[in-house]
């Protein structure tokens, strides 16, 4: 039997006469931290302490991960770090900051912060900052997606993170998003009926494929995992220009993505609750990004995640198959339930400034407890994104997860 609930209880009351689906407000607020419900400041005089390294050229800041910490009361950026020369003094001046570094060791070591920004997008750094920050003492951090290179070193940075009692979060930023408990009791209720399959897609632009399935299919599958389960098993085929992938095809990705081949991804995963992903990413698809996001179909409707937009979900009621039938409208799901005013003030921008998830962060340093998308989970990220690869390396059989192989699988075809 399908168990769609997510952690803690949530209170629920249904009218009669429609199926919209109200949260009691006291009740839903008791099931997720306080930090991220509430999103109070803190008393400043206790603020936490915050280094950012960025790397200009290579990966830059990220989206936000060096000005975020300027939107909240809790935290002051302390130092940055940038072996770009020019990027440092832009960054220094940008963040009003005396302290600048070119070596973010010397940083860490230096400054001892309390939290560490990893911003560069190109992922094959992150590996070593992140461990610089841990074996340093830093108490949290927070990373750029995609997580790490492979999973060699996710599960490095899992275990040095488990050892030294960091709290390290990933900028998967939807997945802390505060209506996704709203939408879990939903489908528990029965709204959607019975839960067919998850479909999702990348944006499909320049990037289709394979970097498409790491840099944004990644917020998918991740996405997916909190609602399916962890993938079980992944079935899949990658593409360049209509013939399957060899190793004549290979090359280094962009971002430090490392080798890469493909602008068709078609992959099938099993996940642990018993629902079949379908993830698809065809380069340059159609309508730019129009088709980023994920889809939950149930036999009596779907509900609808458009990836960064606000509101997150939408509810379309009635079976999938019937597209005849009347009120085929998408109506938005909010923190509040079914179509109703959303209560949480500027909720979309405080999400996409990571504000949300920095809080959550905190919260998770005061309340020594794991943030809402962390390491075991970047891991788990990462490993469906190597399952794609691992399984088109062997023809497209069904490989299991955990994976056996841990180093990205098109090193070796």
């Amino acid at each position: 039997m399908q168990s769609w609930r997510p952690e803690g209880p949530l209170c629920m009351f249904t009218t009669l006469n429609n199926v919209f689906t109200v949260m009691n407000r006291r009740s839903f607020l008791a099931t997720i931290p306080a930090s991220l419900a509430t999103l109070q400041a803190a008393d400043q005089t206790s603020q936490l302490r915050v280094a950012v390294i960025g790397h200009t050229g290579r990966g830059n800041y990220g989206h936000g991960l060096d000005t975020m910490w300027m939107k909240l009361p809790e935290t002051k950026i302390v130092a940055v770090a940038d072996a770009d020369p020019d990027g440092l003094a832009a960054a220094q001046k940008k963040l009003s900051l005396l302290r600048g570094f070119s070596d973010y060791h010397e940083m860490i070591t230096e400054i001892k912060p309390d939290i560490v920004a990893v911003g560069p997008r190109h992922v094959d750094q992150h590996r070593d900052m992140i461990l610089a920050a841990v074996n340093a003492g830093v108490r949290g951090i927070y990373v750029e997606k995609p997580f790490c290179w492979d999973l060699k070193e996710a599960d490095e940075i899992v275990m040095a993170c488990e050892k030294a009692g960091t709290k390290l979060a990933i900028a998967h930023r939807n997945r802390q998003h505060p209506v996704l408990p709203v939408v879990a009791a939903l489908i528990e209720e029965g709204i959607i009926g019975r839960i067919l399959e998850f479909r999702g897609r990348g944006k499909e632009d320049a990037r289709g494929g394979s970097l498409d399935l790491w840099v944004l299919g990644s917020h998918i599958v991740n996405l997916a995992c909190y609602f399916g389960g962890g993938a079980t098993s992944c079935s899949a085929e990658v593409k360049q220009d209509g013939h399957l992938i060899s190793k004549a095809d290979l090359r280094e990705g962009d971002e430090g993505i490392g080798l890469l081949a493909g602008n068709e991804v078609h992959a099938r995963y099993e996940l642990a609750k018993g629902i079949t992903l379908y993830f698809d990413s065809i380069k340059n698809a159609g309508v730019k990004e129009a088709g980023f996001g994920l889809q939950i179909i149930g036999t009596q409707g779907i509900i609808d995640f458009r990836i960064d937009q606000e509101p997150l979900a939408h509810l379309q009621l009635g079976s999938p198959f019937q597209p005849s039938m009347p009120s085929r409208e998408w109506i938005p799901i909010t923190t509040a339930g079914v179509g109703k005013p959303e209560p949480m003030t500027n909720l979309g921008q405080r999400v996409a400034g990571h504000e949300v998830a920095a809080h959550d962060l905190i919260g998770a340093m005061k309340e020594n407890r794991p943030p809402l998308c962390d390491a075991v989970q970047g891991r788990q990220t990462i490993e469906m994104i190597s399952a794609v690869f691992e399984s088109h390396r062997l023809s497209g059989k069904r490989v299991n997860i955990p994976l056996s192989t841990r180093v990205n699988p098109l090193t070796l075809l």
